[in-house]
């Protein structure tokens, strides 16, 4: 189950992270028709939705994104685990394709995210195959509302919804150089049909009431955490430089009596994302 997490986090962290920034990254962005970034991001604490593997891994992947008229996007990026024990390892590549717009009252970003994982890995099958996701918020200059829903798809489908807000700080420090600030919470909710995975490997079969227990809760449509971060983003030229704390709280933990094995590891804490692009 612990490699199994990892893997999962990989990917949910990429597709989540990348282009939930869309609408910070937008407001340092030019106007070219067709623009080509690449850049590098560390994660030094993986998590889904605060449930963590019990190797306090952290994670490092290049991207490379191609946009055209700042509306349509795909990007690549292959992903790097790092932890104590295993030390670094590949852990697989996420493909991303989306469309973004923005005008003065709404933003939106709608993508499907794809895992590529290499032909001798042992966790093709239990991996999220796929992930589609759409979001809109409606823009104030007091605060922006954030609603959204996705597709996880694995053995099973996992839906998933969130609700946020923030306000963007925009400032100008020069001619060529600006500084974003974006203070956010969101509220994110969905399945978890994705942890009965773990639960199928052989050699982890539990009783079967704990099975029974389990499949409820996995199934059952609730908060998955509460989240607070602040991505900023310094912009000068064509280089940005990207830091994203945030701090998360998990909710709706599941634990399979007697068998913590089988039980999501998921606790309060301080995750931060620093990255740097560049925009060719």
């Amino acid at each position: 189950m612990k490699k199994l997490l990892s893997y999962y986090l990989v990917f949910v962290l990429f597709v989540i992270v990348v282009p939930a920034k869309g609408q910070t990254d937008s407001a340092v962005s030019n106007t070219k028709s067709v623009q080509f970034k690449i850049g590098t991001y560390y994660v030094n604490n993986l998590h889904y939705f605060g449930r963590t593997d019990s190797l306090r891994s952290s994670a490092f992947f290049p991207l490379a994104e191609v946009w055209v008229k700042q509306r349509f996007y795909i990007n690549a990026a292959p992903v790097f685990v790092y932890n104590s024990i295993a030390g670094a390892q590949y852990a697989g590549s996420v493909v991303t394709t989306g469309y973004y717009f923005r005008n003065t009252k709404w933003a939106g970003n709608s993508f499907i995210s794809k895992p590529v994982y290499k032909n001798n890995s042992q966790l093709v099958q239990s991996a999220l195959k796929w992930q589609v996701s759409s979001s809109f918020s409606r823009l104030s200059k007091l605060i922006n509302v954030t609603m959204g829903a996705d597709l996880k798809f694995s053995n099973q489908a996992d839906y998933g919804a969130i609700v946020g807000v923030d306000h963007l700080f925009r400032r100008q420090i020069s001619d060529n150089a600006i500084l974003v600030i974006n203070p956010t919470a969101n509220m994110n909710m969905g399945t978890q049909n994705f942890f009965q995975i773990a639960e199928k490997q052989p050699g982890l079969i539990g009783a079967i009431g704990s099975q029974q227990q389990t499949s409820e809760q996995v199934s059952r449509f609730a908060v998955l955490s509460y989240e607070l971060s602040s991505p900023v983003i310094f912009a000068r030229g064509k280089m940005q430089l990207i830091l994203i704390p945030a701090f998360v709280l998990p909710q709706n933990v599941i634990t399979v009596s007697g068998r913590p094995d089988l039980s999501e590891r998921g606790r309060n804490m301080f995750t931060l994302t620093a990255g740097a692009k560049i925009i060719l």
